[in-house]
């Protein structure tokens, strides 16, 4: 059996200090209940005596019947000259209820000088009162040796001694923190070793990521001897993040032979992390290694020609072992082979057959030549596929459109107002609706023009609208693209359009979005009636 690695996350507690996050009550909940699922040792879940939400929490908690996971109460050691028993925040950490608490103290004399204002011996008074009441109180007890590695660089007698005082006291492991995030791998590795060998406890790591290095860091001290790693999901933290666990876990279980999660969860990775973006209503970022929508898409035409023969000629793990999958990208750039393999990506198309793969090649230049961009807008290029292999249904008919932007005077907001005509079969339909702008007029338009022959498409909403102009030296002639992001609640996908009229762009690629939706529900109702 691999080494087993203890997985501890700060995301509820540490991510949640990250700008633009915030977690609410029932979202702790749900994300608590995520990472036992998905097999996280323990769940830090905020700040015990810090405020009465985190408190309401640990309360609700204790009720949650987890299959893997521990909740922990995260706290300070008690304050300078305070009793232990007196202080609020060491009787929070016991009010919290959870069978595992952390708590932080001073490991640079720097902060015990300038920040506690107290002595080096009341200093080494609090971690180790702290911790023993703590441990009289049956708790599973992490230190969190804070700013550990710039207070050993400057004074290691000092840092050693508040790790000696952690374990004297009972602490059942001692959490090694890059508190200011700008420490080297080298030195990492070094200190960590050092510390390995010196003191009789399970060693941590807790990392912060204004180097650009957390994640880097954290592996070169489970090298020297770390088992206990801290994180976040999807990196979140003060400033520029903590130590990514989403890029951690796969590099230690799937690249350097340890033990993170139990069997078969680490499939589960990407899913996990776009649960937790969804949470705090955060878009994912495509960039993150494993789990991003790029980590494994393929631009060039010579990789993807190389892909396509073998995956791992440009693939350094298998895409479905974080639960990811192969994107083929299409541009001016691709060959024969992005636009094969990018067709069967979607679904349409035979590897055996490159039937009609130059046709498309053809059309997709002429078409970026004019503008167009493909590559966050899949949806487009499908239809542009059916069009030039002459498998295109069209489920409406444009018989016009009005937009009319109406301000009345200078002291109220501009009234839009859209009417769209359309022809579906023998029918035509005309509506008006009124939007904040002409685009959301637009849709809602279409939308009521169209509901009555397709219900589905009420369940249709855009989650992103993004303005390019394309030459920008020809001012307000400029030609536009559009690419606008739909959700049906299940899928998303990305189209586009290209004018020189903004309303025109934005309209086809609206128009684009709901044929896509309406050919999504035809090909799944064609499937089921193969399958009886």
């Amino acid at each position: 059996m691999n080494k087993k690695i203890w997985v501890y996350d700060t995301t509820l507690r540490d991510g949640a200090q990250g700008e633009g996050i915030s977690f609410s009550a029932s979202g702790k909940l749900a994300f608590v209940k995520k990472l036992d699922e998905f097999g996280i040792d323990y769940i830090e879940g905020g700040f015990a005596g810090s405020n009465q939400k985190d408190m309401d929490f640990f309360k609700i908690a204790q009720e949650l019947e987890l299959q893997h996971s521990r909740i922990v109460a995260f706290g300070s050691t008690r304050r300078a000259n305070k009793n232990v028993k007196d202080d609020i925040f060491a009787t929070s950490l016991i009010k919290a209820g959870t069978p595992t608490v952390t708590i932080f103290g001073k490991a640079w004399k720097l902060h015990v000088t300038d920040v506690l204002r107290t002595s080096v011996e009341e200093n080494m008074a609090m971690i180790s009162d702290t911790v023993a009441y703590l441990k009289d109180n049956d708790k599973e007890v992490f230190f969190d040796a804070e700013h550990f590695y710039d207070g050993y660089k400057d004074d290691p007698e000092f840092a050693m001694k508040a790790l000696e005082t952690a374990v004297a006291a009972g602490a059942d492991a001692c959490v090694l923190c890059d508190t200011n995030g700008g420490c080297l791998p080298h030195e990492i590795y070094e200190i960590t070793k050092n510390v390995v060998e010196a003191i009789g406890c399970m060693v941590g790591i807790h990392t912060h990521n204004d180097g650009g290095l957390s994640v880097a860091n954290t592996i070169e001290s489970v090298r020297a001897g770390a088992v206990h790693v801290q994180g976040t999901m999807n990196g979140y933290g003060e400033r520029t993040g903590n130590a990514n666990l989403c890029t951690v876990l796969p590099l230690l279980e799937l690249k350097s032979g340890y033990q993170c999660l139990p069997e078969g969860k680490m499939k589960e990775l990407r899913d996990v992390s776009l649960y937790v973006d969804d949470l705090v209503n955060l878009r994912h970022d495509s960039k993150i290694p494993f789990v991003g929508k790029s980590a494994f898409a393929h631009k060039a035409g010579a990789h993807v020609n190389a892909v396509k023969k073998n995956p791992r000629t440009f693939e350094h793990i298998e895409p479905e072992m974080v639960g990811n999958e192969r994107h083929i990208l299409v541009s001016e750039l691709s060959g024969g082979s992005n636009v094969l393999l990018k067709a069967i990506e979607l679904g349409i198309g035979r590897k055996e057959s490159e039937e009609g793969a130059k046709d498309i090649l053809a059309a997709l230049k002429d078409m970026e030549s004019k503008g167009y961009s493909f590559e966050s807008a899949d949806a487009s290029f499908k239809i542009l596929i059916q069009k030039v292999l002459k498998k295109h249904k069209s489920f409406f008919g444009l018989e016009g459109f009005r937009v009319i932007i109406d301000k009345r005077n200078s002291g109220e907001f501009c009234v839009t107002q859209a009417s769209v005509k359309v022809r579906v079969g023998d029918e035509t339909e005309h509506t008006v609706a009124e939007g904040g702008g002409p685009v959301d007029a637009l849709n809602l338009a279409l939308r009521k023009a169209l509901t009555r022959f397709y219900p589905s498409i009420k369940d249709v909403v855009l989650t992103d609208y993004r303005v390019r102009i394309l030459d920008p030296e020809d001012a307000t002639a400029a030609t536009t693209q559009v690419i606008i992001e739909s959700s049906d609640g299940k899928d998303t996908w990305g189209t586009v359009g290209v004018s020189e009229n903004l309303v025109e762009a934005s309209w086809e690629a609206l128009v684009d979005s709901v044929e896509y939706k309406l050919f999504k529900d035809e090909q799944k109702k064609q499937l089921i009636t193969n399958n009886e």
